[in-house]
């Protein structure tokens, strides 16, 4: 099966710029990656970020849904141990009405925030992932409506009810997550933009150990940071942007959001910040398109992967625009 090209986006903020923006860059972005031919487009949940807008993937989803035709849509992902599978089961079976056949269910167990957004969306309670994996059951068995008759909800539904469901996808940067997506017979989605370490080695591991439930089949795919332009020189000045955004977010620094080039190139980093910026590094890819895809086909083959999902972000939109514009034709002339 010939590798698919996907898009996550997290609404990123630029400097001087506002959240309002950043979302509506998002709904442009999904529309330019279904005319790129890109697979699919997920959204991601972040709380208590004031750089990036994704905080409900499932309301974005249904906003984006109505101004894009055929693009898959999904979660990159819901983080389900804030919430009662339940709920989310109706959330993307809604979905899953406006737009069939077009969504994903993407969840994960990060708390996707710093720990006073999880004790204020757990009602000041310490969040239990230790029921993530039950949670996932739940969730399968309300979206396929199979509740089982010795169950105290059997009978119940979550609706609407739809012919079809949307499909769950594990998402994850570890190897507990790989093992929970094969022992579950689930899609797996490696955040290889989060983690640069291992997931080669925990994909492996998800296909040698996976087991299928109902006829489900192991698919691969990882997610890692991408900034693609005409010139090495060009790429490397966008690129100083998100180095600069990743060494601040590590070391907790306040930011008004993607700082300009200028500024990035200008910043005076420490021997420390340089090695950390180095160490992202490991986390994206920056290049020339042909310079770009080489090495995510290299990549791919490392991960034995069916799938790579971009994410990029920019200072100018345009910019970011160019990334996903410029892999798009790339992948294209190799097809």
């Amino acid at each position: 099966m010939a590798l698919t090209y996907s898009v996550l986006d997290q609404s990123p903020i630029s400097e001087g710029s506002s959240p309002q923006e950043a979302l509506k860059q998002t709904a442009i972005l999904a529309q330019k990656a279904e005319r790129w031919g890109y697979t699919r487009f997920w959204v991601s949940e972040h709380h208590d970020a004031a750089t990036l807008a994704g905080s409900s993937p499932e309301v974005l989803i249904a906003h984006l849904g109505a101004v894009t035709k055929s693009i898959r849509l999904g979660s990159g992902g819901v983080m389900l141990p804030h919430y009662a599978a339940f709920k989310i089961a109706e959330n993307f079976k809604l979905l899953e009405a406006l737009y069939p056949n077009r969504i994903d269910a993407g969840v994960g167990r990060a708390p996707g925030g710093m720990p006073r957004a999880s004790y204020a969306l757990n009602e000041g309670k310490k969040r239990d992932t230790s029921q993530f994996p039950a949670q996932i059951d739940d969730l399968r068995m309300y979206l396929t409506d199979s509740i089982p008759e010795e169950h105290p909800y059997y009978g119940m539904k979550a609706t609407p009810v739809t012919k079809h469901s949307p499909p769950i996808w594990m998402l994850g940067s570890s190897e507990n997550s790989a093992k929970l997506a094969a022992e579950k017979g689930l899609p797996y989605m490696f955040a290889h933009f989060i983690n640069g370490e291992g997931g080669q080695q925990f994909a492996q591991e998800y296909r040698k150990h996976f087991k299928p439930h109902k006829e489900s089949k192991p698919h691969v795919g990882f997610a890692i940071f991408v900034v693609c332009q005409e010139t090495p020189e060009e790429a490397e000045r966008v690129a100083s942007s998100m180095d600069l955004s990743l060494c601040m977010g590590a070391q907790g620094m306040p930011s008004k959001g993607t700082p300009p080039p200028e500024t990035a190139m200008a910043y005076p980093y420490s021997k420390f910040e340089k090695l950390l910026v180095a160490e992202n590094r490991r986390r994206m890819v920056v290049g020339t398109p042909d310079q770009v895809v080489d090495r995510l086909e290299v990549l791919a083959a490392e991960y034995g992967a069916d799938e790579v999902m971009l994410v990029s972000s920019a200072y100018d939109f345009n910019d970011k625009l160019k990334t996903f514009q410029l892999v798009a034709e790339e992948m294209q002339k190799r097809q």
